[in-house]
């Protein structure tokens, strides 16, 4: 299969760097409709068979203008949401922003009894995460999309494809609707083919005034 992890468009929670990853979430702000519009042109060349996306507010609205133009239903699955915050929610100083990051890079690096203050743990998240990709997988279409998150996508590609280590996640930046490219068929064996740091629709749809720890790289993450 050809697996196409989308990230969500913009919301202003990702302008001030919130931690917001509870249901429902801030809706796609003016920008990011911009950006879940421009989807379709930019995966224009996909022939794409399925549409999934977590079920967190902005990546429905994200997955929307990509199902229309394909004539397509989205499917919801739990295991797409983004990392929980927890004790964390909602914060967006420094401190709490680098104890997310450095929790959940960790778990890409293999430290997946770690837990996220007042959340879960990474055996808890790959768990999830896992079984959304599972269901995806027995879809057994050629190619198929999944609107998550960018601290999601991050950590379970660093972990799960072969050509990628751990340190991966907190080193490769993920814009609003940028985009991994993999290919596989199990679960814990993919092969990333690309990675889209970018908007799909084009580096026109960069916010680089915006403070958003889930998607900006980090230099080597660590836990105390």
């Amino acid at each position: 299969m050809r697996l196409l992890l989308l990230r969500h468009g913009q919301t202003q929670s990702n302008v001030v760097g919130a931690l917001d990853t509870a249901i429902p979430g801030a809706p796609l702000n003016e920008l990011g409709l911009k950006q879940a519009a421009a989807v379709p042109a930019g995966l224009a060349d996909e022939k794409i068979g399925s549409i999934r996306a977590s079920t967190i507010l902005r990546a429905q609205q994200t997955a929307a203008p990509l199902a229309s133009a394909r004539d397509l239903d989205v499917e919801y699955l739990d295991g797409l949401r983004e990392i929980e915050a927890g004790d964390l929610e909602m914060r967006s100083d420094k401190e709490s922003q680098g104890t997310y990051t450095a929790t959940a890079f960790a778990w890409a690096r293999g430290d997946l009894a770690l837990r996220m203050p007042g959340a879960e743990t990474g055996h808890e998240f790959f768990g999830r995460f896992d079984a959304a990709i599972a269901d995806i997988l027995e879809s057994h279409y050629e190619t198929a999309v999944a609107v998550s998150h960018g601290a999601a996508i991050r950590t379970w590609v660093a972990a799960r494809c072969s050509n990628t280590d751990g340190e991966f996640a907190g080193t490769h930046q993920l814009d609003n609707t940028g985009m991994a490219i993999l290919e596989g068929n199990t679960v814990r064996d993919w092969h990333l083919v690309d990675w889209r740091s970018a908007p799909v629709g084009g580096a026109g749809l960069t916010d680089a005034r915006a403070v958003d720890p889930t998607g900006e790289s980090v230099e080597r993450p660590a836990v105390e």
